[in-house]
């Protein structure tokens, strides 16, 4: 019996520890919406990123991304320092592996917004990490979010849902779970309840 206490109040002592959320999804699903109304509750921590590109007049260093050269870049993921890492636009983009692991060890559940590959890159070097991948309630439905954006030409647009055919159909291979995001405030509640489980 007094093995069962000390075994019982070893693990009631244990901090919690929290959990690495990665959220992607293809152009126009909603995901920005959604990982801004998860990042404003309390429950979250977003990850800032790192970046070679140069900072726009509004971005402020350490809050929307760490601006670094392209040789500290490089440096950062040749001593592993990334968690995941991606080239787009001619910029290297990706998320420093500390903060991440430091806020999780400390109880913190922590929030990526990355694409496919860089989720998959998580996935591997951190494999309790939970990705979901959002999806539209219809590819039908994405064409005419993506239309109404107004910013897109025709031809871009027939690219991007080319593109969100083959990145629903990989997430639905290597995601954790798939939320449909046809409400907002639906999406994030479910979004929520998996990380409850």
């Amino acid at each position: 019996m007094a093995n069962e206490q000390s075994c019982s109040r070893f693990f009631l002592d244990r901090p919690r520890r929290g959990k690495l959320l990665v959220v992607s999804g293809p152009s126009g699903v909603g995901k920005t919406s959604v990982v801004e109304a998860l990042s404003a509750s309390a429950e979250f921590h977003f990850s800032v990123s790192m970046t070679t590109r140069a900072p726009r007049p509004t971005e402020v260093e350490g809050v929307d991304y760490f601006f670094v050269t392209r040789p500290q870049f490089e440096s950062a993921v040749q001593r592993g320092e990334l968690l995941e890492w991606a080239e787009y636009g001619g910029h290297l983009y990706g998320t420093p592996r500390g903060p991440v692991v430091e806020r999780v060890d400390s109880g913190d559940d922590v929030l990526l917004d990355i694409e496919n590959d860089g989720a998959a890159q998580v996935k591997t070097a951190y494999p309790d990490a939970v990705l979901v991948f959002l999806v539209p309630p219809s590819l039908d439905e994405l064409e005419r979010r993506l239309r109404e954006r107004g910013d897109t030409d025709p031809h871009e647009v027939l690219q991007r849902l080319a593109v969100a055919e083959a990145q629903i159909a990989d997430a639905a291979a290597n995601f954790d779970h798939l939320v449909v995001n046809d409400d907002i405030g639906a999406a994030v509640s479910e979004v929520t309840g998996i990380l409850a489980t």
